[in-house]
């Protein structure tokens, strides 16, 4: 069986364009392949924040994980997991700080910002130790992360060309149709678990809540009798909304008006999200379970990965 490796940083909560992007995708996956996901919580250090709201960002994604089903997999905690870190540094010995500098993301992030954390450079190898340890054949990866992976790629070669073969190389994989949901005040952007709250909607809002973000939500000015229509250039808003609505199972027929379409939008995404919340709080008002869940994925983990940090280390010559 092929498997799997999926990580999210709890920089913020987790959002229906989290569950429906990427988390529905993941839990399908479980049938098919060995997974590993879990919580990259040693990325989220990369910029500041007080340990305190780590902490309870950490205790509600990873009660989250298991509240969406994701609970065939192996989850756990990339902070738990030593080989981790191990590894990231004997690959920081195969990287350059050219490839580095590169980065993207590095690059904007650090544009705006007169000093940042050398863990924001560093943290692409990081990644690349995350998959390169599990010997994931498939790495689901968007736009915004395919440069991270092919760093891990070519690491991998670069390494095996020099020390010898230890590393299955990834193939980048795209990953199973997802819906792109976008931010509710602007349609134009990707909706965020570290954006807006007004945009966003968290999994764990109350109904009268999300009411009130839908309701909210941007649209257009259009009033004509096809103004309720798809079109991602012309009318992003109304586009988005309609999108989120075919993907919590709900139907557009009949729909004719912005109000009737907010309407049936908040309908379906209550009633997507209300087993997740009532989930959450079943498993929240008793934290040993989760608890137990991630000790024995990360010694799991730590089991996987450990020969794969011993040849690791054995072919540089320590």
């Amino acid at each position: 069986m092929s498997r799997r490796l999926s990580l999210l940083t709890p920089s913020g909560r987790l959002t229906l364009g989290n569950l429906l992007g990427a988390l529905r995708p993941m839990r399908a996956a479980q049938d098919d392949a060995e997974c590993f996901y879990g919580l990259s919580d040693l990325h989220a250090l990369t910029t500041p924040r007080s340990p305190d709201a780590l902490r309870t960002a950490i205790a509600e994604q990873s009660t989250l994980l298991l509240a969406v089903g994701l609970d065939r997999a192996t989850l756990f905690r990339q902070s738990q997991v030593p080989t981790h870190t191990a590894l990231s540094y004997l690959l920081e010995c195969v990287a350059t700080t050219g490839e580095l500098g590169r980065m993207i993301q590095f690059k904007e992030k650090s544009r705006r910002q007169e000093s940042v954390r050398v863990s924001l450079s560093t943290y692409p190898v990081l990644m690349a130790a995350d998959i390169l340890l599990y010997g994931a054949e498939q790495v689901p990866v968007g736009d915004d992360q395919r440069q991270h992976i092919e760093l891990a790629r070519d690491l991998a070669l670069r390494f095996n060309t020099t020390y010898g073969e230890v590393f299955a190389v990834p193939e980048i994989t795209v990953p199973p149709a997802g819906a792109r949901v976008m931010d509710l005040a602007d349609p134009t952007s990707k909706m965020s678990k570290s954006g807006a709250d007004a945009g966003s909607i968290a999994l764990l809002d109350p109904p009268d809540v999300v009411r009130r973000k839908i309701a909210r939500a941007v649209t257009d000015s259009d009033t004509g009798p096809d103004a309720v229509r798809a079109d991602r250039e012309a009318k992003p808003g109304v586009t988005n909304l309609l999108e989120i609505l075919v993907a919590c199972g709900g139907s557009p027929d009949g729909v004719t008006t912005y109000g009737a379409l907010k309407s049936a939008v908040t309908d379906a995404v209550v009633a997507e999200l209300d087993p997740i919340r009532k989930r959450y709080a079943d498993l929240a008002a008793d934290p040993s379970y989760v608890h137990e869940v991630y000790r024995r994925g990360a010694e799991h983990c730590r089991e996987v990965t450990a020969p794969v940090l011993a040849a690791a280390r054995a072919a540089m010559g320590l």
